[in-house]
């Protein structure tokens, strides 16, 4: 896995973050889990983090579809903390999907664009396995 480190200076010392490059990044949205090409259970978390003009009323969209494109899931992350501002504000949700056999997805996060306009459109795509067989963590 390729990664990209980033270095903060503050007040006189060196912090590092480590976040993958692997297409679950980019300079406006991070997203730490699920990884891409992992394999996840029918029910599972995602976890991230995205700039607050990610953001419309606290929540962006995001959807689920399969290699064939159609849609499994659609639904919305919602921040965690303030969104009204351009620092980075972490978002988490819950999401389940059913499906009989292991099916082979993307994960579709999409900046809010309430004006519907293609210059405001943004997204990253991050490929998942979902598997019936699994069980989400902290489960017996």
């Amino acid at each position: 896995m390729n990664y990209l480190f980033t270095f903060f200076f503050f007040t006189g010392l060196l912090l590092t973050s480590c976040i993958p490059s692997d297409g679950s990044t980019n300079e406006d949205i991070h997203v730490f889990s699920p990884q891409s090409k992992s394999i996840v259970a029918q029910t599972f978390t995602i976890e991230g983090e995205a700039r607050g003009y990610w953001y419309f009323e606290a929540t962006f969209p995001l959807r689920i579809e399969d290699k064939d494109g159609h849609t499994l899931l659609q639904s919305y992350a919602t921040a965690q903390d303030d969104w009204m501002t351009e620092e980075y504000v972490p978002f988490t949700e819950e999401l389940s999907v059913e499906v009989s056999e292991d099916t082979p997805s993307v994960l579709i996060l999409e900046k809010s664009n309430p004006s519907g306009l293609p210059e405001h459109a943004a997204e990253i795509r991050i490929p998942i396995t979902i598997t019936p067989g699994l069980s989400p963590p902290n489960t017996p």
